[in-house]
Protein backbone atom coordinates (compact mmCIF):
# COMPACT_ATOMS: atom_id res chain seq x y z
CA UNK A 1 0.00 0.00 0.00
CA UNK A 2 1.20 3.41 -0.69
CA UNK A 3 2.32 6.09 1.58
CA UNK A 4 -0.47 9.18 1.80
CA UNK A 5 0.94 12.38 1.25
CA UNK A 6 0.48 15.19 3.09
CA UNK A 7 -1.75 17.96 1.69
CA UNK A 8 0.64 21.14 1.30
CA UNK A 9 -2.22 23.36 1.44
CA UNK A 10 -2.90 22.48 4.78
CA UNK A 11 0.51 21.64 6.08
CA UNK A 12 0.54 25.49 5.74
CA UNK A 13 -2.35 26.66 6.81
CA UNK A 14 -3.13 24.63 10.36
CA UNK A 15 -0.79 23.62 13.25
CA UNK A 16 -1.46 20.43 15.11
CA UNK A 17 -1.04 20.96 18.88
CA UNK A 18 0.13 18.61 22.02
CA UNK A 19 -3.75 17.99 23.45
CA UNK A 20 -4.58 16.74 19.38
CA UNK A 21 -6.66 19.89 19.08
CA UNK A 22 -5.82 21.63 15.10
CA UNK A 23 -5.27 25.78 15.17
CA UNK A 24 -6.53 27.31 12.32
CA UNK A 25 -6.26 30.93 11.46
CA UNK A 26 -9.76 32.78 11.44
CA UNK A 27 -11.32 34.17 8.14
CA UNK A 28 -12.33 37.43 7.26
CA UNK A 29 -9.51 38.97 8.07
CA UNK A 30 -7.78 39.93 4.33
CA UNK A 31 -9.57 42.81 2.74
CA UNK A 32 -12.90 44.64 3.22
CA UNK A 33 -11.63 45.48 6.59
CA UNK A 34 -12.97 49.34 6.23
CA UNK A 35 -16.45 48.29 7.31
CA UNK A 36 -15.23 45.98 10.49
CA UNK A 37 -14.91 47.93 13.73
CA UNK A 38 -11.77 47.68 15.50
CA UNK A 39 -13.15 45.33 18.35
CA UNK A 40 -14.46 42.75 15.27
CA UNK A 41 -10.73 43.26 13.71
CA UNK A 42 -9.30 42.25 17.03
CA UNK A 43 -11.18 38.97 17.74
CA UNK A 44 -10.65 37.79 14.22
CA UNK A 45 -6.44 38.16 15.09
CA UNK A 46 -6.60 35.47 17.77
CA UNK A 47 -6.83 31.65 16.25
CA UNK A 48 -9.44 29.25 16.49
CA UNK A 49 -9.46 25.87 16.56
CA UNK A 50 -10.71 22.83 13.57
CA UNK A 51 -14.45 21.39 14.36
CA UNK A 52 -14.91 18.08 15.57
CA UNK A 53 -17.00 17.33 12.39
CA UNK A 54 -13.61 18.32 9.91
CA UNK A 55 -11.37 16.92 12.36
CA UNK A 56 -11.46 13.22 10.42
CA UNK A 57 -10.43 15.14 6.86
CA UNK A 58 -7.87 17.42 9.03
CA UNK A 59 -6.18 14.35 10.10
CA UNK A 60 -6.23 12.27 7.16
CA UNK A 61 -4.63 15.64 5.14
CA UNK A 62 -2.01 16.54 7.58
CA UNK A 63 -0.98 12.65 8.22
CA UNK A 64 -1.41 12.32 11.75
CA UNK A 65 -2.34 8.94 11.71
Amino acid sequence: MMKVKTHSGAKKRLQALKGGKVKRKQAFKRHLLLCKNASRKRLLTTGAYVHDSDMGRVVRMLGLK
